[in-house]
């Protein structure tokens, strides 16, 4: 009886892990190996901040849940320990904070991850990381949707002032 509770409780966790699997815009695999509790703990901090999801799983479930999703590509990546963040919205922002927390803490390895339901490695990780966030993207966009108006009233301004020193010489 207590098996059948055992086995019904992994299912429920390997059913977990496949819905975020499925349903990430990012999945970032990582090794926390060598990592002290303080550093934990301000990583989880980090990716929480922004709405990320940062779970340590054991190989198996994962497993189980990569075949489910039909993502066994990603099963190389999944030895020694696995902590995992799932984003649901932000495709940018795991890597990057992942990333960016890896170059200052060299005990964090960056193994690959899913991206738009697509398995990537470790340099597609981080050319992901390196992109613009969000913001700094719709920023850029605004800017060249501005240039042109911006230079139309420049323009203009100039015209009129052309005009202005013509009409009072």
């Amino acid at each position: 009886m207590a098996n059948a509770k055992v086995i019904q409780a992994k299912q429920d966790a390997v059913d977990v892990v496949t819905t975020k699997l499925r349903e990430s815009v990012t999945t970032v695999v990582a090794d926390y190996r060598g990592l002290n509790v303080s550093q934990v703990t301000e990583l989880r901090k980090q990716l929480r901040e922004a709405g990320i999801e940062f779970q340590v799983l054991k190989n198996s479930i994962v497993r189980r849940a990569t075949a489910a999703a039909e993502l066994t590509e990603l099963d190389e990546v999944l030895t020694g320990p696995t902590a995992i963040a799932f984003s649901a919205d932000d495709a940018v922002a795991p890597a990057k904070i992942l990333n960016d927390f890896a170059k200052k803490n060299d005990a964090l390895k960056v193994k690959g991850g899913v991206v738009e339901g697509r398995v990537v490695g470790v340099d597609q990780i981080k050319a992901l990381a390196e992109l613009p966030s969000r913001e700094g993207l719709l920023s850029m966009l605004l800017s060249v949707l501005q240039a042109p108006v911006r230079n139309f009233a420049l323009a203009v301004k100039a015209v009129a002032d052309k005009e202005e020193t013509g009409a009072s010489a």
